[in-house]
C-alpha cells in the first residue's frame, strides 16, 4: 500500500511538474518572443518600404523637414515609453491616434500614419506599447495593460497638437484589441470614434485557439496555469483581458474592420464584439482578406471606408 501511495505521489509530482514547466514555457513563448521582435526591430523601415513601396518618398520628406518626431513618456513600472508622431501637412485639430499589433512597433504602423496624415490630413502619433520597439518593459501586455498607457498616450497627443484636438483611434490586431480595451474606459471629450481591424475578444480566447492550432492542446490545464502564473508575474491574467467586455462600455462610434479569411484572429470573434458594442457602429468583412493584410491588398478602398467612417465624426472644417 505503502509503495502505491509513493508511486501516486511521484507520478503527482511529474505531471505538476511538466504542468508548470509547460506553463512557463507558454507565458514566455507568448509573453517574450526576443528574438522575433529583435529582427522585426532591427528591419523594421527596410521593411516598410519594400512592402509599401510609396511610403518611403514620404517618410524622408517627413525626416528631411524635421516633421517625424519622437517623445517618451514614464508607464505606472516607471519604464521609459517611446512614441513617434508627426503634425498634419496644414494646421488642424484633427488628430490620430495609431496603435500597432502584437511583437511589431510605431513604425511598422506608418502605412496607416500615410493614410491618417498624408491622405485624410490628420495629426498622428504612433506609440511603441510596452516591451515593443523602443520602449521598455518586462513582457508584452497583450492590450490590456497597454490600455492604460495608450490612454495616456491620447493625452499627450492633445496636448502635443494643440490641446483641443477631435481624436479617432485606431488599432489593427492586437492593437485593435487594445483599441477596443481603451474604449471601455471613461473618455475625454475629445474622443469622437475609434477604428480597431482584426482584434480578438480576449486574450484567453485567442490563446486557447493558438493553443489548438499550434500544439493540439485544449486549453485546460496549461492555460489555466500559465494565467495564475502571468497574474503572479506581470500581474495580470488572461481572462480578464477582454475586448469583449470592455467593447460593451464603449459609448463612442466603432468601425469593425475583418478578413473573413482570417485564420490568426478568427473571423467568428468580430461578430460578438459587433453585437456587444452599444450606440453607433458599423462593420466591415472584407471578402477574401487575411489577417491584418487589408490595407496592403485594398489600399484605396481601406482608405475610402475609413475616410468615411471618420468624416461622420471628424468632418474637415477646411472644406
Amino acid at each position: 500500500m505503502k509503495r502505491i501511495v509513493r508511486i501516486a505521489a511521484v507520478v503527482v509530482l511529474v505531471v505538476a511538474a511538466a504542468l508548470l514547466g509547460g506553463s512557463f514555457y507558454l507565458l514566455s513563448y507568448a509573453l517574450r518572443p526576443d528574438a522575433v521582435m529583435a529582427e522585426k526591430e532591427a528591419s523594421s523601415y527596410k521593411y516598410m518600404c519594400e512592402e509599401y513601396p510609396f511610403l518611403e518618398g514620404w517618410i524622408d520628406s517627413l525626416r528631411t523637414t524635421g516633421a517625424l518626431r519622437d517623445t517618451v513618456i514614464t508607464g505606472a513600472e516607471g519604464e521609459r515609453l517611446h512614441a513617434i508622431y508627426a503634425v498634419a501637412p496644414q494646421p488642424t485639430d484633427r488628430t490620430a491616434v495609431i496603435v500597432h499589433g502584437y511583437t511589431d512597433n510605431a513604425v511598422r504602423m506608418l502605412m496607416i500614419g500615410y493614410l491618417y496624415n498624408h491622405d485624410l490630413g490628420f495629426n498622428i502619433l504612433l506609440p511603441d506599447l510596452h516591451y515593443h520597439g523602443e520602449s521598455e518593459g518586462r513582457a508584452i501586455r497583450m492590450g490590456w495593460r497597454d490600455r492604460l498607457d495608450v490612454l495616456q498616450w491620447m493625452e499627450v497627443a492633445n496636448a502635443i497638437f494643440g490641446g483641443n484636438t477631435r481624436m479617432v483611434v485606431h488599432g489593427i490586431s492586437m492593437g485593435a484589441a487594445t483599441t477596443m480595451m481603451v474604449s471601455g474606459e471613461a473618455q475625454q471629450h475629445y474622443v469622437k470614434c475609434f477604428v480597431e481591424d482584426c482584434g480578438y475578444t480576449s486574450v484567453w480566447d485567442q490563446f486557447a485557439k493558438e493553443l489548438r492550432g499550434q500544439f493540439s492542446l485544449p486549453a485546460f490545464p496549461l492555460l489555466h496555469v500559465a494565467s495564475w502564473l502571468c497574474d503572479l508575474r506581470y500581474g495580470w491574467n488572461f481572462r480578464e483581458a477582454s475586448a469583449l467586455r470592455q467593447v460593451a462600455r464603449c459609448d463612442r462610434p466603432m468601425l469593425f474592420i475583418h478578413g473573413d479569411a482570417d485564420d490568426f484572429v478568427p473571423t467568428r470573434m468580430v461578430y460578438p464584439l459587433y453585437e456587444a458594442k452599444p450606440g453607433e457602429k458599423e462593420l466591415w468583412v472584407v471578402p477574401g482578406a487575411a489577417h491584418a493584410m487589408f490595407y496592403r491588398d485594398n489600399r484605396e478602398e481601406y482608405t475610402r471606408r475609413v475616410g468615411a467612417f471618420v468624416e461622420k465624426y471628424i468632418p474637415d472644417d477646411r472644406q
